[in-house]
């Protein structure tokens, strides 16, 4: 990809506000689809250079608005859903670091004030679908011959139907509401081969079959809509969580070869098949009009040299790094949002945002003040959504690797606390030099790649960043209270 070209488009606006103040508006149905590990580049809309064709999430953009500034507040996906449910940053909780198991026990703290029940108090009949990844019981070790408590109906959703962790983790099964649709009496040796086509071995269910989650997810996701379509009375919100294009890349045989980028390119080719079969549920059964869609990614794509020296394909377009670095690659995403009549077709929104931002978004749309308790890294995007936005909305934004690394953006600044990725891509860390820097300096308005280190430079900006993320982590929020 020509760099120049990449970055003409971008507009990156200081953001150095507070929250902006927004009317509540009519209540929608909201369907929030999360892709796993889904890059900013493998779309067409963000990438005019993808091989990857993307039409459903291409019209999505054309019909709602696109974010070009839009990051997970985790590079790696338990600690992002975490933030997306609560409106809080995850290192905030027991979890300081890296990604939870399949048989690890609930994250999310009793009492705590989740997306879906904060829309179950306002009367929304709320229902998720796919990968949780959040934990689920109690016990050291989860029993799935129990029942499984707490999990997403202790946290806010009437219905769930899914998967316990990431499909590379056993145990390899189906769970609805607490109980395990099949237990795991059976077990996988695992695989590793082709490039993408990985899971570790470990306990299965005997019916389970990895191939099969992505079609078996949609199917329910369309099913949960299509019930709601006979009470358009009651607003509905659907949390659906695929487990795709994350590992094991393994698309059907109707979409091998739709992409020139392998089969991690031909999953992502279906992921984009299953935002069009929501949309055309919605459509048919006289919802879209009145429902927020949006489709957005947990983290970077798990896309590395390799891949990169194979395909003439940029999943992560030119942001450096990948899944789970503390470079923009392991964080920026893709953040697609239409609601007819509300938000402008063809509209795209500079504003730096996070996924931990539903929940004060969600809450302005609702007309409900969040409680200083909840939400507490959660700022309201409703103005950039509807076009009222006149200054930034985010004060700053706070990054975390994989491996436990901070960063902290304000405005065009991003100071990196170390030396390295802190992820996946090498070198993931790098004792400092004697004399050296001790983190990386960014301008991101000068330097979007992340090439230039300004750390010694500005020892100013550095002091000043630090001190703002200390001032985070002691007060316990970053929103505006």
């Amino acid at each position: 990809m020509n760099r120049r070209h990449f970055f003409r488009s971008l507009s990156l606006i200081p953001a150095a506000g507070l929250r902006a103040a927004a009317a509540p508006v009519a209540r929608p149905n909201i369907v929030y689809i999360l892709a796993d590990d889904l890059g900013w580049g493998d779309l067409g809309c963000y990438n005019r250079f993808s091989a990857i064709p993307t039409p459903n999430m291409d019209r999505l953009a054309r019909e709602g608005m696109r974010f070009t500034d839009m990051h997970s507040p985790s590079a790696v996906c338990t600690p992002t859903r975490y933030g997306i449910m609560t409106g809080r940053y995850c290192w905030r909780s027991r979890l300081k670091e890296g990604v939870l198991w399949g048989y690890s026990p609930s994250l999310i703290e009793e009492g705590r004030l989740t997306v879906p029940r904060l829309l179950q108090q306002s009367g929304y009949t709320t229902g998720g679908i796919g990968k949780w990844h959040l934990g689920l019981g109690n016990a050291e070790k989860v029993d799935y011959s129990q029942p499984l408590r707490p999990g997403p109906a202790d946290h806010g959703f009437d219905y769930y139907f899914g998967i316990p962790a990431s499909l590379d983790m056993d145990p390899y099964l189906y769970f609805e509401n607490d109980r395990v649709v099949e237990q795991p009496t059976s077990a996988t040796k695992g695989s590793n081969s082709p490039r993408g086509v990985f899971w570790r071995g470990g306990d299965m269910a005997p019916g389970f079959r990895h191939d099969q989650v992505h079609q078996t997810l949609t199917g329910k996701a369309l099913d949960f809509i299509r019930r709601q379509s006979s009470k358009p009375e009651k607003p509905f919100y659907l949390y659906l969580a695929l487990a795709s294009p994350h590992t094991p890349w393994l698309p059907s045989p109707e979409f091998r070869g739709r992409s020139k980028a392998g089969d991690y390119g031909d999953f992502v080719a279906q992921v984009d098949d299953t935002v069009g079969q929501v949309m055309k549920v919605l459509e048919e059964g006289g919802l879209a009009a009145h429902t927020l869609l949006i489709v957005t990614s947990d983290n970077g794509a798990d896309w590395k040299l390799e891949d990169k020296a194979r395909f003439a394909h940029l999943a992560n377009a030119d942001w450096r790094g990948e899944k789970a670095d503390i470079w923009d690659g392991g964080h920026r995403i893709p953040f697609l949002a239409r609601w007819p009549g509300k938000i402008r077709a063809g509209s795209v929104s500079p504003q730096l945002g996070c996924l931990t931002d539903l929940m004060a978004t969600v809450a302005a749309i609702l007309g409900s003040p969040l409680p200083p308790n909840a939400g507490e890294d959660s700022y309201n995007l409703l103005p950039a959504l509807l076009g009222r936005d006149r200054q930034p909305i985010r004060q700053a934004i706070v990054h975390h690797s994989n491996q436990g690394v901070f960063a902290i953006r304000r405005g065009s600044w991003k100071l990196e606390f170390g030396l390295g990725s802190g992820g996946f891509s090498p070198p993931n860390k790098v004792e400092p030099a004697e004399g050296g820097p001790a983190g990386q300096l960014y301008n991101l308005a000068e330097d979007p790649a992340e090439n230039f280190n300004l750390y010694q430079r500005h020892p100013e900006i550095v002091r000043e960043l630090t001190r703002l993320l200390e001032q985070y982590k002691k007060q316990g929020y970053s929103r505006p209270m």
